[in-house]
């Protein structure tokens, strides 16, 4: 069986890392588990100060263009409090501060990046490290239904 179905070279020996960090911006912090799990932290908690049902909520939206697969599998766990899958929080602050570094020995600003570790440094001050990522929900308060 074939360990991967191409490769590719896109630089010099040992760029692999570089590669990581850029696949770990894209999944880890904008894709479905930074800025979209922060979204969808905040689409929740607005669904239930205002009232609704959350599972028609879901429904409703679900297929159209804000439809992902963190909302799919992550909203019903996240608006019960449930955090016990998934990739770590303690994890996610590893692959965050490798790419902090990186891009500050290479003079890049990753604002969005600092901003997502910081909320899950809150998480763990919070005891919730070992949780999975869509604890992020945690950091905001449930507000209060009409």
């Amino acid at each position: 069986m074939p360990l991967a179905l191409y490769a590719l070279t896109v630089g010099a020996f040992g760029i692999g890392v570089t590669e990581f960090i850029i696949m770990g911006l894209l999944m880890q912090v904008s894709a479905d588990l930074g800025v979209s799990t922060e979204a969808l932290s905040e689409a929740i908690r607005f669904a239930q100060a205002a009232g609704l049902d959350l599972a028609k909520v879901l429904e409703a939206i679900s297929g159209g263009a804000a439809q992902s697969w963190q909302m799919v599998n992550r909203w019903p766990t996240m608006a019960a409090g449930q955090f016990d899958f998934g990739f770590a929080i303690d994890w996610m602050r590893k692959d965050l501060a490798i790419a902090l570094g990186e891009g500050g020995t290479l003079g890049v600003s990753l604002p969005v990046t600092a901003l997502v570790d910081q909320f899950y440094a809150e998480l763990q001050a919070m005891g919730a490290g070992r949780q999975d990522t869509s604890a992020l929900i945690r950091r905001l308060p449930k507000g209060t239904a009409k």
